[in-house]
């Protein structure tokens, strides 16, 4: 089982401390969110974890493997899966050549491609607009693509950045559906997402993010009887 880990993570913007000392750790097969209202280091904690951001001191972790100086790329090499809030589809090619293109790149048999598009598209259930152009795709549709090219790869953790933004609330259950399917494979799910409800109820736990500290780490249940959490974040009358 594979591990995916951060320690003592701090990041500064000139004198400003953005991110003061986190640390968390996830594994293979769970569901764990990073919430945390706006400006308190969530997105930038997110984005040192998957690469994008070079923390100013700290480590991560992957399989005990430091993999802080790493970039986007060489993560995605060895499991570590990111998908970003804007849209990462080629809006100018069909739903079918969107995974065929990254297929391409796998070293399979052409036989083999083909029959693993055909699985994912099925899936997914989005053989029905295989030969549909992507930029006509709903934003539940572009989601469920966007996790079928993921895949791909074959990784063991995906970074997902606001997976339920612009999409309507029967997207919502769908995509929550596939990330349960995830987990159930035995991927790691980091989500980031300012829809807290739709989040915790997807979630096995979560860390919460407030003035670049976590300053709370357990189930949805236990975050949301939080008096601090309500105080900071969710409000007194928030609910599952």
């Amino acid at each position: 089982m594979s591990f995916l880990e951060a320690e003592s993570l701090t990041k500064h913007y000139g004198k400003h401390e953005v991110v003061r000392g986190i640390s968390l750790s996830m594994k293979q097969g769970e569901v764990v969110g990073l919430l945390g209202p706006n400006g308190a280091g969530k997105t930038t904690t997110f984005y040192m974890l998957i690469g994008i951001v070079k923390p100013t001191s700290g480590l991560v972790r992957y399989d005990g493997t430091d993999v802080t100086d790493w970039p986007l790329h060489e993560r995605a090499r060895v499991g570590l899966s990111y998908l970003p809030q804007e849209s990462s589809i080629f809006r100018k090619l069909t739903v079918r050549q969107n995974l065929e293109l990254i297929l391409e790149h796998t070293g399979l048999p052409i036989n083999v491609q083909r029959k693993r598009a055909d699985m994912l598209l099925e899936e997914f259930r989005i053989t029905r607009i295989a030969d549909s152009m992507a930029m006509h795709l709903s934003g539940g549709e572009r989601r469920r693509l966007e996790i079928a090219r993921a895949l791909i790869r074959k990784p063991r953790f995906i970074l997902l950045d606001e997976p339920f933004a612009g999409i309507d609330p029967l997207a919502v259950d769908d995509i929550q559906s596939i990330i349960r399917g995830l987990s159930n494979r035995g991927i790691g799910v980091l989500i980031s997402d300012h829809n807290v409800r739709e989040t915790l109820n997807i979630c096995d736990r979560a860390y919460l993010v407030y003035e670049g500290q976590i300053i709370l780490n357990g189930t949805p249940s236990q975050i949301v009887n939080d008096p601090k959490a309500r105080r900071v974040y969710l409000g007194e009358g928030f609910c599952l």
